[in-house]
């Protein structure tokens, strides 16, 4: 063991006793990198700096017992505003705290960790790059003192962009009573905890405005698709925890709302000889109606979560698309390629299908498209600034085109795919989840997270939850 790893270990066993097992794993690392740059001798011959000088704060002056000396980070409402991770960041990873008064059960709390302009530093396997990379300044948040800490931590919990493997120390944390896949699609599932952190609490947080209620009890908000019947007179929208709910002349023939559910559900596809199937993110399959079941990603390791389901036109197989561009086929859907192991601008958050069964696309947030077999590029928005994320795609009857749909009710057609309007313009109550194409390329659905159905071109409303 070198003088310095000792060294290290011996300060973190000395702070073991006080504090929480997260804010332990933070105060060692940061005692970690004083040591790497140098301070070793002076902080072994000088017992206590190395727990003062993590109390400094950055030099800020603020005394042990302070917010900003607690060893967490600001939350990201008190640095840019808004409870997502600013521009120049990327979530790194998150953790969950049980039992929160603030959420009434799990609070997740997510690092947005500094993306690097240089590279330095990342080598050997280190995940972060050199301080001057990240273009941060290591200090209090807005309120000094009695503000946590930002761009001072190198640590990072991994769940999440694992394909990013140099970042730069955490600006702020994301804070909310949602599942991080749910905010940013290439979380993982694997669990992180620190129950100590469930009553943290800043001004910027409980002033804040509720979010609106949810005037949809029968989907409580939640839903994550919509899933078109086979003769374009119906459809069912479908909810994260597995409800389907059929409009016009959609026959259901079971869903998965009574199940105890791993992950949630986060898509649909039907079988073309009858039935259809749910996917989970964390890869389970779930058949109704006939729909046979040729295999899932159940109970295996996934780099990122399932976001998406497509069928073949034989009704003899389907393929599941993650977050990372990973791609997983079954029965006789072929595996044509995919985006895993690939540096992503952005998460794929969803995939269709070209009529022979023989290609499909995967789109990701930022509009970009990935074209297999014999799916042609027809363009994308890759690139292109967008006012809200992409969540979706379909793709016309012929294969030679396809819509992107964004949260805000955009909509962006390319190849023989008609622009029939869209909500890109209106005030929603809740963001878009997702599209369907109605019959022939006539027009198209879209349906809100609250299950609220959009109509254009022919597209008949059938009703909906909201």
């Amino acid at each position: 063991m070198s003088f310095s790893t000792a060294l290290v270990t011996r300060t973190a066993r000395a702070l073991e006793g006080r504090l929480s097992r997260r804010s332990l794993i933070n105060r060692s690392a940061f005692v970690g990198s004083a040591v790497a740059i140098g301070s070793g001798l002076d902080l072994a011959l000088r017992p206590g700096t190395a727990y003062g000088a993590i109390c400094q704060c950055g030099n800020a002056g603020c005394s042990c017992g302070s917010t900003c000396c607690s060893g967490f980070s600001e939350f990201c409402c008190a640095v840019s505003g808004d409870n997502y991770c600013p521009e120049n960041t990327i979530m790194g990873g998150w953790w969950v705290a049980e039992g929160s008064s603030y959420c009434n059960g799990p609070r997740y709390y997510m690092d947005c960790n500094a993306t690097c302009a240089c590279d330095a530093g990342c080598a050997s396997g280190f995940p972060f790059c050199e301080t001057q990379c990240d273009g941060l300044s290591c200090g209090c948040g807005s309120q000094g003192c009695d503000s946590f800490l930002t761009g001072c931590l190198q640590f990072r919990y991994g769940q999440c962009n694992q394909n990013v493997a140099c970042l730069g120390r955490i600006v702020c944390r994301v804070v909310a009573c949602v599942p991080p896949w749910t905010v940013d699609p290439s979380c993982t599932t694997a669990v992180a905890v620190d129950n100590a952190t469930a009553e943290q609490n800043e001004p910027c947080w409980t002033p804040a405005p509720p979010a609106p209620p949810c005037n949809s009890p029968a989907t409580n908000c939640q839903s994550v698709g919509l899933l078109p019947s086979a003769d374009d007179r119906g459809y069912a929208v479908l909810t994260a925890f597995g409800k389907l709910l059929p409009y016009g002349d959609f026959v259901s023939a079971g869903d998965a709302s009574g199940l105890p559910l791993d992950a949630p559900v986060v898509g649909a596809a039907l079988c073309h000889t009858g039935g259809y199937w749910l996917a989970a993110a964390d890869g389970g399959i779930f058949d109704y109606g006939g729909a046979p079941f040729l295999g899932s990603m159940g109970g295996q390791h996934l780099n990122a979560p399932v976001v998406g389901i497509a069928g073949t036109p034989t009704g003899g197989g389907y393929w599941m698309v993650a977050a990372d561009g990973g791609l997983f086929s079954f029965g006789d859907a072929p595996f044509l390629g995919s985006m895993g192991g690939t540096p992503l601008n952005k998460p794929v958050v969803g995939m269709a299908a070209t009529p022979s069964g023989r290609g499909y696309w995967m789109v990701a947030a930022d509009g970009g498209i990935f074209a297999f077999g014999d799916a042609p590029f027809l363009g994308s928005m890759g690139g292109t600034p967008l006012n809200k994320p992409v969540v979706g795609m379909a793709a016309t009857p012929s294969g030679r085109g396809y819509w992107l749909v964004a949260s805000d009710g955009g909509i962006f057609a390319f190849g023989d795919a008609a622009f029939d309007g869209s909500t890109g313009s209106l005030v929603l109550a809740r963001p878009v989840v997702g599209m369907a194409v109605y019959r022939d390329d006539a027009g198209y659905w879209m349906v809100a997270s609250d299950g609220g159905i959009f109509a254009f071109g022919g597209a008949p409303f059938l009703g909906s939850p909201a």
